[in-house]
């Protein structure tokens, strides 16, 4: 059942004890959106916490690690946020695949899986709509819930950089800001330094990039021994996927991340002339018009090339 941010704001007023989930490969939406509704939740009165995710990095773990379920905690009400399907669900969360009674999420591909599913496709980041959410539980606004949803939204928008963002984000943005978000540290953290090892995949990724379609289909790959070779971590490689949409004539940014033998993660970022989640989709993956992913069994290279060949096919 679909519900409203009005309805949804009401079915959290009326339980309690809820235990949040987040998806696999976590990024800065997904967990800082988590983390600010289990804030508001608890600042409502309510027992909420976040599953811990294995695939968490030190640097977001810094930021919401106070809101991981502690041990014992038993929980009576699952909530997805920022998950569009339960093939994104980190293996921690394997046992809840099934009781999953609420998901909250921006993305239009959200495959219903949920009992109830408060989706707003047309928000730039799922921030956002906890954001609705908070003001809708009557929980006023304090610094570490608006450093928390400012996390979330910068990131998801590439500091405010990407199509998806529009002036209801940037409202959003400068209302987080006026509640104390710190911008200049965060932009700073996330947006303007980069290791060493990041500097050294990108220069391993660079040197491999592939132009098809007359130059508006870039792609690039990125292996296991890419990684280990530029000593990086997670913190590392995220947003790695915009490199090839950043190159200008790009319509089509293609990334293949090795996850194992056989098998390949793709980020497809775009402009208006192609659907990412139409493409996307046909791998079994989805997302936002301008940017998805999917999965697919194949080595890196083989990988990419059936995705290329599915832009050139599907090209709109």
């Amino acid at each position: 059942m679909k519900l409203t941010l009005n309805e949804t704001a009401r079915w959290l007023l009326e339980h309690d004890d809820y235990l949040l989930l987040t998806h696999i490969r976590p990024d800065g939406d997904t967990l800082c959106s988590a983390a600010a509704l289990a804030r508001g939740l608890q600042t409502a009165g309510k027992h909420a916490w976040l599953l811990d995710n294995p695939g968490m990095t030190g640097r977001y773990r810094a930021y919401v690690g106070a809101y991981v379920a502690p041990a014992g905690f038993r929980p009576q009400h699952i909530v997805t946020v920022d998950t569009a399907s339960e093939t994104l669900f980190p293996d921690s969360a394997a046992q809840y695949r099934r009781s999953v009674e609420l998901s909250v999420d921006h993305h239009g591909s959200n495959t219903a899986y949920a009992q109830l599913v408060c989706v707003q496709p047309e928000k730039a980041a799922c921030g956002e709509i906890i954001l609705a959410l908070l003001d809708l539980l009557n929980v006023q606004l304090d610094r570490e819930m608006a450093q928390l949803l400012y996390i979330a939204v910068s990131t998801d928008t590439g500091c405010f950089a990407y199509g998806n963002t529009t002036a209801e984000t940037l409202y959003a943005a400068a209302r987080l800001v006026a509640a104390g978000a710190d911008n200049k540290s965060v932009n700073k953290e996330f947006f303007r330094t980069r290791a060493k090892s990041r500097i050294a995949v990108e220069g391993a990724v660079l040197s491999g990039l592939q132009f098809y379609r007359n130059g508006t289909i870039a792609a690039i790959v990125l292996t296991q021994e890419m990684i280990r070779k530029a000593g990086a971590t997670e913190d590392d490689l995220e947003n790695i996927a915009s490199l090839p949409a950043e190159i200008e004539g790009v319509d089509a940014g293609v990334t293949v991340r090795e996850l194992g033998p056989g098998r390949s993660k793709i980020s497809l970022r775009t402009t208006d002339a192609v659907d990412a989640s139409r493409i996307c989709g046909l791998f079994g993956g989805g997302g936002h018009a301008q940017a998805a992913g999917c999965s697919i069994d194949a080595e890196p290279e083989e990988a990419a090339s059936r995705l290329v060949r599915a832009l050139e096919t599907h090209w709109a």
